[in-house]
C-alpha cells in the first residue's frame, strides 16, 4: 500500500482488521499520503476516518497523526512527523497488548475452559492482540485447558484466523457453530468468555462483532464470567452511551456466500438475492460485562466512573 486510499480501501473489506490494527495502519496511511503529496493531509484524514465507522480506534490515531503533521513545518518535516508518530502508536498498542494480557488473566484465574468469539489475537492487533492475549497469558501460566472458538458468521474470522493463531500458540481448541455456544454454556462446559471490543462508550457499553450480545446474554444466563479486553484507546469518551454508536452495515452478499478458499472465491448459501441485513456489530450493555480490561487496569464493575477513570 503506497497511500491513504489503498490504506481505506484494505480496511474497508476487512483485509486489515481489529480495532487496535485498525488504527495503526490509518497512522501509517496518513503518513503515506503525506510521502507523495505534503499538503494532501485534510484529505488523507478525510479518507482515513471514512473507511469503518464503528472503531473508534482509527478516529484517535488519525487524529493524533494530523496534530503531529500539523505542528510541523510544510514539506520533508510534516512527513517525518506524521510517520514518527504512526510508529509511536504501533509501539504503544504493541505494549498495550502484553499488559491487558496479564490484567485480564489475573482476573480469570482458576477458568480453565474459555470460549471466544471472532478475531482478537495478533491478526487483530500489534503484540499479542486483545482478547487472545489473556488467552495465551492463561495458557502460559498453565491455567487454560481448552479454548472454545465461534465462527463469528457471516466472514468467520474465528473459523479462518482466529483457528489459526491459536494453532500457532500452540493452544488447544475447538471449533464451534456461533449458535452451539448458549448450549454450552448451559451446560457448564465454558468457564468464561472472552472478547475484544471495537469501541467503548464512556457508561461502558460495547460494540464488537456482531453475536456478541449473544455470548453476553448466556454468559449471564450460566453465572460465568464474561470479559471484554481492550486498549484504552478503544474507550470513547464523547460517546455517553451505546445507542450513540453507529453500526456498520456491510454488503448482503457477505451474508449469502462464504469463502471457498484461495484467491478470494466464495460460494452461495442461500436462494440467489435473498434480501440480508448484514449489521457488522452488536452492542452489549455494561450491565452484562463483568469486567473492562485494558492496559492501565481493569473496571469492575464496569460503570461511567469506572471505564473513564481508566482514561485518567
Amino acid at each position: 500500500m503506497r497511500s491513504a486510499a489503498e490504506v481505506a480501501a484494505a480496511i474497508t473489506r476487512l483485509s486489515i482488521r481489529g480495532a487496535p490494527l485498525i488504527g495503526v495502519a490509518a497512522g501509517y496511511g496518513v503518513a503515506l499520503e503525506l510521502a507523495r503529496d505534503p499538503d494532501a493531509l485534510p484529505r488523507a484524514c478525510e479518507t482515513l476516518v471514512a473507511a469503518r465507522p464503528t472503531a473508534v480506534n482509527l478516529v484517535h490515531a488519525v487524529d493524533r497523526v494530523r496534530q503531529a503533521a500539523s505542528a510541523s513545518a510544510p514539506g520533508r518535516p510534516r512527513v517525518a512527523a506524521a510517520l514518527a508518530q504512526a510508529r509511536a502508536i504501533h509501539a504503544e498498542e504493541a505494549a498495550s497488548s502484553f499488559a491487558l494480557g496479564r490484567h485480564g488473566a489475573d482476573q480469570l484465574a482458576g477458568c480453565r475452559r474459555i470460549l471466544t468469539h471472532c478475531n482478537t489475537g495478533a491478526l487483530a492487533a500489534p503484540g499479542r492482540g486483545t482478547g487472545l492475549a489473556v488467552i495465551a497469558e492463561l495458557a502460559d501460566r498453565g491455567e487454560l485447558e481448552l479454548v472454545l472458538v465461534s465462527e463469528s458468521r457471516p466472514l468467520l474470522q474465528g473459523a479462518r484466523l482466529t483457528v489459526y493463531e491459536l494453532g500457532r500458540l500452540g493452544i488447544a481448541h475447538e471449533l464451534i457453530v456461533d449458535g452451539a455456544a448458549a448450549g454450552l454454556i448451559a451446560a457448564g462446559e465454558v468457564d468464561a468468555v472472552v472478547v475484544g471490543c471495537d469501541r467503548v462508550a464512556a457508561n461502558g457499553d460495547v460494540a464488537n462483532k456482531v453475536g456478541t450480545y449473544s455470548h453476553a446474554l448466556a454468559a449471564a444466563a450460566g453465572g460465568i464470567p464474561f470479559i471484554v479486553a481492550g486498549p484504552c484507546s478503544t474507550i470513547d469518551r464523547d460517546c455517553a452511551t451505546g445507542a450513540e454508536i453507529a453500526i456498520e452495515q456491510r454488503d448482503a452478499d457477505e451474508v449469502r456466500r462464504v469463502p471457498s478458499g484461495g484467491a478470494g472465491g466464495s460460494y452461495e448459501v442461500t436462494v440467489a438475492g435473498t434480501p440480508c441485513r448484514n449489521p457488522a456489530f452488536d452492542l452489549t450493555p455494561a450491565a452484562l460485562i463483568t469486567a473492562l480490561v485494558t492496559e492501565r487496569g481493569v473496571a469492575k464493575p464496569v460503570t461511567g466512573g469506572a471505564v473513564l477513570g481508566l482514561l485518567g
